[in-house]
């Protein structure tokens, strides 16, 4: 008998803090998907968002004092979903990316799953 494990997203992950995106990136593990790229600042987000597939993109709203908009503006073009994480809940959010699903920071493992999940479920085939 072969175990079978769920098909994970690869997931695109951008986040200033080295600690917090590690964490990121072992609880997205944990739930069986795979960080395709990870980044810590725009302009190196922003090469990496149009170089690099993945099925979602997890954004910290504010990378180093800057917000994320022009990353958000091309995952948008390429017509893939994302979600935010950010520590000011929705109303620190971009105005025009209000209606996107966010994370609330600090967030649970099981918490993320569930954004995730419905995230995928909603997004554009």
């Amino acid at each position: 008998m072969i175990a079978t494990r769920p098909v994970g997203c690869s997931v695109f992950l951008v986040e200033d803090e080295v600690m917090i995106r590690m964490m990121v990136a072992d609880m997205l593990e944990e739930l069986g998907h795979s960080v395709a790229a990870e980044a810590g600042e725009i302009g190196e987000a922003v090469k990496l968002v149009q170089s690099t597939e993945f099925d979602l993109a997890i954004l910290d709203v504010n990378v180093n004092g800057k917000v994320i908009t022009p990353v958000a503006e091309l995952i948008t073009a390429r017509n893939l979903p994302f979600i935010f994480a950010t520590g000011y809940g929705s109303s620190g959010l971009p105005q025009e990316y209000r209606d996107r699903p966010a994370l609330q920071k600090p967030f649970q493992l099981e918490t993320l799953a569930q954004v995730i999940a419905a995230t995928m479920k909603s997004a554009p085939v």
